[in-house]
């Protein structure tokens, strides 16, 4: 059987070598790194971060924790199911692969994308700001740890000192973010100041490739999470009564424009993964027909038709439309059945020369299935006047916070912050290290923060 790991892969940020596997027996490198993240403070921070609902309105939302939860635990599956059906590059590391699901999501700031983009607006001539870049940054420099240095000495200048193949895990899109930019809107890639430190990680995983750089591991974190977000993103949505399957299908079926913007994003991500596109807009609502297919089913036996009797079919169809909403039993039971549908339905792409940065991807219908109801619930939720109000009011608070800290020249940060400010040497950096401490505030940290710099919070007392 292929060895998908290599001992260059166990090397360390720091240049030394991974542990001695022999020496450490069940332990492996992969699984110090595992530890490393879950012990840290960044990966904590994450309850207090909203996923999709603010966690004030109820504790059933998830958030950005117990979402990374559930994307490990698919991930998890999905490298388990390809371990068991196709060893053509070997076994694929089940705690790599977790590493990568509870890390994705470490980058993103308080209030979600809004927070996000407001962040790379007062970014723009400082390098930028978003959530993916945010991750690797903050697992290999800004999240102190102390590690053994090639000299052994101990030093906190690499971050959690993780493993090359760990960090190229994260490496989810191989762009160097522009260091100065015009125009405002995300672009997907990793900061300038991280590029010296991709092109190792490049280096140490695959010496000699060429092209576009992703590990199977990241692949199948991708993948993972975009299954986790049209599953359980779409219970919280309904759970919350923000839609029903019929609302769904009504959306699609009267409003041409949302129905369009579903099936031109739908193809989108068709082509990404190398399937054919969709022919009609039509497919789209026949695909979400599909996926509430048992629910939506009418098993009432009407005899006549008459007036009675299209009343009694009316209340049917809204009992059945509502039951999601309403019953938590269905709803887990639908949610599981539908997330281990989707992990049976994972195929490995390989990659003979490079095994290491082999894809995964889901068939044609099932990949079908996830883009649409991921966009649909984007479109009706997401970008709902409900959760917009919410949001636009995050943004403020974090493109107020970002002026305050950068204009008072980092006086008001707390000190170990400060002095991170101070010893920076150029105004870019500068800028970089209150962005980076904006970006990992919680929710109700930057909404407090924000109270006592704008509002009433006149306390000395309580610390920063």
């Amino acid at each position: 059987m292929p060895n998908l790991y290599t001992e260059h892969d166990f090397r360390r940020q720091s240049g030394i070598a991974g542990v001695d596997r022999t020496r450490e027996k069940g332990r492996t490198p992969f699984r110090k790194d595992y530890a490393r993240l879950t012990h840290a403070a960044s990966f904590r921070r994450l309850q207090g971060k909203t996923q999709l609902f603010p966690g004030t309105e109820s504790d059933f939302f998830r958030n950005r924790l117990t979402h990374s939860l559930e994307v490990a635990q698919i991930a998890s599956g999905i490298a388990s199911h390809i371990n068991a059906t196709d060893k053509s590059i070997g076994l694929i590391d089940l705690d790599l692969v977790q590493f990568a699901a509870l890390a994705h999501d470490l980058g993103h700031p308080p209030f979600g994308h809004n927070g996000e983009a407001a962040l790379d607006e007062m970014m723009l001539g400082y390098g930028g700001f978003e959530g993916n870049a945010q991750t690797l940054r903050i697992v290999a420099v800004t999240e102190q740890k102390f590690a053994a240095n090639a000299e052994g000495t101990f030093s906190g200048d690499h971050g959690l000192n993780l493993t090359m193949r760990t960090l190229a895990s994260v490496l989810k899109y191989d762009e160097e973010i522009p260091r100065e930019r015009a125009t405002t809107g995300l672009c997907k890639g990793y900061y300038a100041s991280e590029g010296d430190l991709v092109a190792r990680i490049k280096s140490a995983v695959a010496p000699g490739f060429a092209g576009r750089f992703k590990t199977v591991e990241c692949s199948i974190m991708d993948l993972a999470d975009d299954i986790a977000y049209s599953t359980y993103d779409l219970e919280d949505s309904l759970h919350g009564g923000f839609i029903t399957p019929l609302g769904l299908l009504q959306g699609l079926y009267r409003d041409p424009v949302l129905r369009k913007a579903v099936f031109d994003r739908t193809n989108k991500a068709l082509l990404e993964v190398k399937h054919a596109p969709l022919q009609r807009e039509e497919d789209v609502a026949k695909c979400v027909e599909g996926i509430f297919a048992n629910l939506l089913k009418d098993d009432t036996s009407l005899t006549n038709g008459g007036p009675v009797d299209d009343f009694e079919a009316g209340l049917d169809a809204l009992g059945r439309d509502t039951i999601l909403a309403r019953n938590s039993l269905l709803r887990n039971q639908f949610t599981a059945e539908r997330v281990g549908s989707l992990i049976d339905a994972v195929e490995l792409i390989p990659n003979p020369q490079y095994p290491q940065l082999s894809k995964v991807r889901l068939s044609h219908e099932a990949t079908t299935k996830v883009e649409v109801l991921k966009h649909l619930n984007f479109e009706l939720v997401i970008r709902s006047s409900r959760l917009a109000v919410v949001e636009h009011r995050g943004k403020d608070v974090v493109r107020d916070l970002f002026k305050t800290f950068f204009e008072t020249e980092g006086k008001l940060l707390p000190d170990d912050w400060k002095q991170s400010y101070v010893e920076a040497p150029t105004e870019a950096q500068k800028a970089r290290v209150v962005c980076d401490f904006v970006a990992g505030m919680t929710d109700r940290y930057a909404a407090e923060m924000h109270e006592r710099l704008f509002g009433r919070g006149l306390s000395i007392f309580k610390p920063l």
